[in-house]
């Protein structure tokens, strides 16, 4: 079993909260973390907890009267996955807590499990607004693993199933499964109606150029779609929390920059399936391994960064660019440039642009090491130091 680093976190906030949505992509882990957290109860030899799948109609049955069902339960922590598909809910949900606080039950009653945010957002925030705290638990991150792992992880990505799997084609065939069960039950439950093979042909051209600029026009030219229709599914694919959209970072340096955002497919593993690279050899010998790795840092920094954390890259017309800027709660900012090679020096234009925005971290992260000063305010790091670094300011 794989200890996540949400555990302690998402334990400290149901001591506070009388509920907590956890989000994250189908198959990440949400259901194992909160089981695990369910079955300390009886441990604790608390009042124990209930786990209801809300795609099963066999639990959705049982909340036919939801809140007579629950409230039976009330002393009981009770876990509510993929609870986005039953909006009607939450309007229950904020009786019963408001009931309960009448009672003395306070906190640690609901676990909301969900993979679409932006659906389970809106929903819970308008009904249950004070009441809720949200988390999202990503696919297994370096620190989760041993250090020897991390290009596995790289190549496999971090849903655990497709990490753990006993090869690398049973790995890839796993992570394909995933991507269909995708294109043709979870997008189309959102009303898509594009055919699913434009929808992968789409999902496709976004990993061929993982890390590249949005740019609508050509997309939709070569889907053969309008541009409001690529940007509604752009926005569904980052909903379902598969996509990254990185904004440019705005400086008053008094340049031309850069405006549209970079794209980033989240998972370094789904990348690698939808291009077809099964191997470690396949993917080195890929054009796509530098954006590979550098999607797959960025995203393994942005995880382990402190809450409320601002992030973006910085890019001008001149050549300034920096792969990462981080505006960290009372760290400042830091610049961050990701290197595959070891032993690679800094862009010129990773100086230039520090003289730009005047960070007070500069950092080049490469695949292993600990940190170390290169000179001229520059500091060297692998990548897992550099993630503990982050998590250590998280945790300050």
């Amino acid at each position: 079993m794989i200890h996540r680093d949400l555990h302690p976190t998402l334990l400290e906030a149901l001591a506070d909260s009388p509920a907590v949505a956890l989000l994250g992509p189908r198959q990440a882990g949400k259901t194992t973390l909160a089981r695990q957290i369910g079955d300390q109860r009886i441990v604790d030899q608390l009042a124990g907890s209930i786990y209801l799948d809300l795609e099963s109609p066999q639990d959705r049955q049982k909340l036919f009267d939801a809140e007579a069902y629950l409230r039976a339960h009330e002393n009981k922590l009770v876990i509510l996955d993929e609870v986005q598909h039953m909006p009607e809910l939450f309007q229950a949900l904020r009786s019963l807590i408001d009931q309960g606080r009448r009672k003395g039950l306070l906190v640690g009653r609901f676990l909301l499990l969900g993979s679409a945010s932006g659906e389970l957002l809106r929903q819970s925030g308008e009904s249950l607004a004070g009441r809720i705290a949200y988390l999202e638990l990503p696919p297994l991150q370096p620190l989760e693993l041993k250090a020897g792992e991390q290009d596995q992880l790289w190549l496999r990505g971090g849903f655990p199933s497709s990490f753990l799997a006993s090869s690398q084609p049973k790995s890839m065939s796993w992570r394909q499964n995933l991507i269909n069960t995708y294109l043709q039950r979870d997008i189309p439950a959102y009303g898509t109606r594009i055919p699913a093979e434009t929808l992968r042909r789409l999902w496709t051209m976004l990993a061929h150029h993982q890390g590249g600029l949005l740019d609508v026009s050509t997309l939709g030219r070569n889907l053969m779609l309008d541009a409001k229709t690529v940007h509604r599914y752009l926005d569904l694919f980052v909903d379902l929390m598969l996509l990254r959209r990185l904004s440019p970072w705005h400086s008053n340096v008094g340049k031309r920059m850069v405006k549209s955002p970079k794209l980033y497919i989240r998972d370094s593993g789904l990348v690698h399936a939808l291009l077809g690279i099964v191997s470690a050899d396949d993917l080195l010998a890929h054009p796509v391994v530098g954006s590979s790795w550098v999607g797959f840092v960025v995203e393994a920094l942005l995880n382990a960064a402190p809450v409320n954390t601002s992030a973006g890259f910085y890019r001008t017309s001149n050549g300034a660019e920096i792969d990462l800027v981080l505006n960290l709660p009372g760290h400042g900012i830091w610049a961050i440039e990701i290197k595959r090679g070891m032993g690679s020096p800094p862009r010129r234009g990773f100086y230039s642009a520090c003289e730009d925005i005047q960070p007070s971290r500069r950092f080049v992260v490469y695949p292993a090491g600990e940190a170390y000063p290169l000179g001229e305010g520059v500091e060297a790091a692998g990548v897992r130091a550099l993630v503990e670094l982050l998590r250590k300011c998280r945790l300050r």
